[in-house]
């Protein structure tokens, strides 16, 4: 299978948001309300500083997309790339679809001049996921992430 990456268009947006859709429903059980999430992705295409998708493509088919948002890090004076939004069509799991997202935008930060790092987050149980981060040269952080989430109305 030969696989192209792209930077996301608006033209996506309806299967970027069908991808966030069923991810949140394998990975969490949640339904997403759709006019949210509709608009959510519109938003970084109306506003690149929340981020970026980009989509991996196989025989002009969307196999897969990732979003990248930003962490300033005062310490390092340079910003953290965060992976966020990972979605692989069923049908093209197993085939390095995700190694290519990533060592794509691997690449583009590493010639980006002000990116000093890539992070994402995984949950615990997700030993499969945590392999093939692993094996993509990511190390597990020393932090534990916390949140408190602020219902949106």
């Amino acid at each position: 299978m030969e696989l192209s990456v792209r930077l996301a268009l608006p033209s996506d947006v309806s299967v970027i948001a069908e991808f966030n859709a069923a991810m949140a429903k394998e990975t969490e059980g949640i339904e997403l309300n759709r006019d949210r999430l509709q608009k959510g992705v519109e938003a970084l295409f109306t506003d690149p500083s929340k981020g970026l998708y980009y989509i991996a493509e196989s025989d002009g088919k969307i196999a897969g997309q990732l979003m990248i948002t930003y962490e300033w890090s005062d310490w390092r004076n340079a910003t953290f790339w965060w992976i966020q939004s990972v979605y692989v069509r069923q049908e093209y799991r197993r085939q390095g679809v995700f190694h290519a997202l990533y060592r794509s935008i691997e690449t583009i930060a590493r010639t980006h001049g002000d990116v000093c790092g890539i992070r994402l987050y995984v949950e615990k149980e997700n030993d499969r996921a945590q392999k093939t981060y692993e094996a993509l040269g990511m190390k597990h952080s020393h932090y534990e992430m916390m949140e408190m989430e602020l219902g949106l109305n």
